[in-house]
């Protein structure tokens, strides 16, 4: 239908009242297409795998290098034989972290202390995740952060197959179990995760042990965890950054910002509430000790997480 059909149905519109209601017409028709394009960029957004973001900065690189890197993990998975599987690859290589950083450019944003304390708490739970070490390990315990890329435990106890989980339905055969810095479990994490990442949440649900062969990738996933809000869940990023506001049920449960919440974050149903500290979460407060301290940067309040009940509770 033309402009000129439309006034035919107002017989009564003459001169400037004519122009106005055509103007009208005009503007309410150019509105919708504008709310409709908006509709569809928020449902289409791009997947990480092609972001323009991967080829930009991260502060990563301002605050680590190769020479520091190695200074920290220096029995990383595949360096100098240090796993006992037949591998060279330096798997969690400082190339790989600052690669994947890329795809995420508000990982470690803010002011110099912020970001200090932000990249210390993102070790430090991950050093811990995939840690290697024993009270008596050469160098210390803090030296053996990103010794596994795969599960420490017998993973056929546990695929981490969630079947109630309808959106992300695991495949029959498949293990879910931690892989990668962070050390991603359940199949709605690797399907969230995938469909961030490719666009589709198969690509990882029938083959999750990309996460294993990937360094890119596996990085990636770490960071994305970080950095993505799981309802009731904050991010840890907007933990470490001061952006999460505890709401009134979270401050009588005890959550409240600082690194504990993080490890209440990641592990809170195992870790945190109990009022006692467990051996492995006082090696998590540990090493985001030793990360400040190598940051030059104070840890800030709140480090523990052991009066905090779990996020849901």
């Amino acid at each position: 239908m033309n402009h000129r059909s439309l006034i035919t149905f107002f017989p009564h519109l003459k001169g400037a009242s004519k122009y106005r209601f055509m103007k009208n017409i005009i503007f309410i028709f150019i509105l919708s297409l504008s709310l409709n394009a908006c509709s569809q960029s928020s449902s289409t957004k791009e997947p990480l795998i092609r972001s323009a973001n991967r080829h930009g900065k991260t502060s990563v690189s301002k605050l680590l290098s190769e020479a520091k890197w190695n200074e920290l993990f220096p029995n990383r998975h595949g360096i100098n034989g240090k796993i006992k599987k037949n591998t060279s690859v330096d798997f969690y290589s400082f190339k790989a972290f600052v690669e994947a950083a890329r795809y995420f450019p508000e990982f470690l944003s803010g002011e110099s202390v912020t970001q200090k304390r932000e990249l210390a708490a993102f070790l430090a739970n991950i050093a811990q995740e995939t840690s290697g070490g024993w009270a008596e390990a050469p160098g210390g315990y803090f030296k053996w952060g990103l010794y596994f890329v795969n599960e420490n435990e017998d993973s056929t106890k546990n695929t981490y197959a969630d079947i109630t989980k309808k959106n992300y339905p695991p495949v029959t055969g498949k293990s879910y179990m931690g892989r990668g810095p962070k050390q991603l479990s359940w199949n709605y994490n690797y399907g969230q995760f995938s469909e961030a990442w490719y666009g589709s949440k198969d690509s990882l649900l029938n083959h999750p042990e990309y996460l294993a062969t990937d360094p890119v990738l596996s990085f990636a996933s770490a960071i994305w965890f970080w950095m993505t809000p799981q309802y009731p869940k904050p991010s840890c990023h907007n933990i470490m950054n001061g952006n999460w506001k505890p709401t009134h049920n979270d401050s009588l449960k005890g959550r409240i910002p600082g690194f504990g919440a993080t490890v209440n974050v990641i592990n809170g149903g195992v870790e945190c509430g109990s009022g006692t500290e467990m051996a492995k979460t006082s090696y998590r407060y540990q090493y985001y000790q030793c990360f400040c301290k190598y940051f030059k940067v104070s840890p800030g309040e709140n480090i523990s997480c052991d009066n905090q009940k779990p996020f849901g509770q």
